[in-house]
């Protein structure tokens, strides 16, 4: 929390005064005394984050191939591949289980 000098508009500094901690600029005569606690909070706001997957519709019209999933070991997957490098990498291919009881999701 920072408060500023109602006379000259410097950033006041904490300082230990005869009797308690006390408020003083360093450029004018300025002080005031701490008389109770002073606290301060503020809890920026998140950005929401976007599935880079396109969510859940982006899993209804693909195909599935023959993997096993390595959470319940079920023989089938769904797939789909997305280029999430530069273009001289190969693409990433992204699995989901079909079982629908795990839904497993993995990368490859």
């Amino acid at each position: 929390m920072l408060l500023f000098c109602p006379t000259c508009a410097n950033v006041l500094v904490v300082e230990e005064g005869p009797k308690c901690y006390r408020f003083s600029c360093n450029t004018c005569p300025y002080i005031q005394n701490v008389t109770r606690k002073m606290t301060s909070r503020k809890y920026p706001r998140l950005k929401e984050v976007d599935d880079v997957l396109g969510g859940a519709a982006a899993w209804e019209n693909v195909d599935s191939t023959n993997e096993k999933c390595p959470k319940c070991e079920h023989p089938r997957a769904y797939f789909m591949q997305i280029q999430t490098r530069s273009a001289d990498e190969p693409m990433t291919t992204f699995y989901k289980c079909c079982n629908s009881e795990c839904g497993h999701r993995w990368r490859d």
